[in-house]
């Protein structure tokens, strides 16, 4: 049985999708449907059996048996609300969730492959993911990043697959229930549905109008690199550390609305002022550093924007 945590999410249930095409449907979708409008990605793909988040803790937490064993757990449930700052919720959801998922794991020696972020490197130009101090900038960077630092007292104990994966700018099919955390190439698509226009923000931190820079990765991408780890820990290769999960190749706002108004056949861009409640928050620039996934021998080529732009486009229409 193969457990994936926040499977009723974007980048969880397309990852459950990357399964099914893999050939694999005993699958456990641990998830919460307060938002209810999320069952429409658990519709879309096969599993097993679904357990709400809480319930599956306390089996977790009390050992208790399930009906097969775990081959390994996907863990990508989190609040991803970078806006979000009740510390207090947010530590408890991210942090100490995870870590008894992670203890749980080392002592069963079940591959854990979990979703950290790029927020944990705040307004750094820097994207090292070997580093030992980081600064995030909000709350749910904070939280992602402590929980890399714990796991990172207790890889030298581990005796299984223990990967915590910084994912930069996802963008795909699936993320419609994210609201204003959903990727800027959801919210373009949509306004220029819309009403032809696309809103970019002026410039800010040293970028010119739109140019604020961001490593754009398509969610196929993130799925590929997840069952990349499960396959070598399938083949008692266990891996352990951080790994950033990006193209490598930062391309600014401008890029991902040019490129979709060229594939709309029509529409413009229209610069707004930046909003003050993200001075201060705003990572204007990310590109990710994959020289350690390289290491591990992980070859595979990313998708370009230009391709995943247009495969998302297509998709949607």
């Amino acid at each position: 049985m193969i457990v994936v945590t926040g499977a009723a999410g974007f980048i969880g249930s397309n990852l459950i999708k990357g399964l099914n095409a893999q050939g694999h449907d005993n699958i456990l979708a641990v998830d919460e449907l307060t938002d209810g409008h999320k069952f429409q990605n658990l519709a879309a793909v096969n599993y097993m059996d679904y357990e709400d988040c809480d319930d599956f803790l306390a089996k977790i937490t009390e050992k208790s048996a399930f009906p097969e064993k775990i081959e390994a757990i996907f863990h990508q449930g989190a609040c991803s609300v970078t806006t979000e700052w009740n510390g207090r919720y947010m530590m408890r959801n991210n942090y100490d969730y995870s870590k008894k998922l992670l203890h749980y794991c080392l002592e069963l020696r079940i591959p854990f492959i979990y979703a950290s972020s790029a927020a944990v490197y705040g307004a750094s130009k820097v994207f090292d993911d070997q580093a030992d101090r980081q600064l995030p900038i909000n709350v749910y960077g904070y939280s992602k990043w402590q929980l890399d630092c714990y796991v990172r007292r207790l890889l030298s104990q581990a005796h299984s697959t223990v990967v915590g994966l910084r994912y930069f700018n996802v963008y795909g099919p699936h993320e419609q229930h994210k609201g204003s955390m959903a990727s800027v190439a959801f919210h373009f698509m949509n306004q220029l549905n819309a009403g032809d226009e696309v809103k970019l923000f002026k410039g800010i931190d040293g970028y010119g109008d739109g140019e604020q820079l961001r490593d754009f990765i398509f969610v196929d991408d993130i799925v590929k690199v997840n069952l990349w780890f499960w396959n070598q820990a399938r083949a008692r290769n266990n891996l352990k550390g951080f790994f950033n999960v990006g193209t490598g190749q930062a391309r600014s706002f401008n890029d991902v609305a040019k490129t979709l108004i060229r594939l709309k056949g029509r529409g413009q861009i229209n610069y707004i002022p930046f909003p003050d409640h993200l001075k201060g928050a705003y990572q204007s620039y990310t590109q990710a550093d994959i020289s350690s996934l390289r290491k591990v021998d992980y070859t595979e080529a990313f998708t370009s924007l230009e391709d995943g732009l247009a495969r998302y486009y297509q998709q949607e229409q």
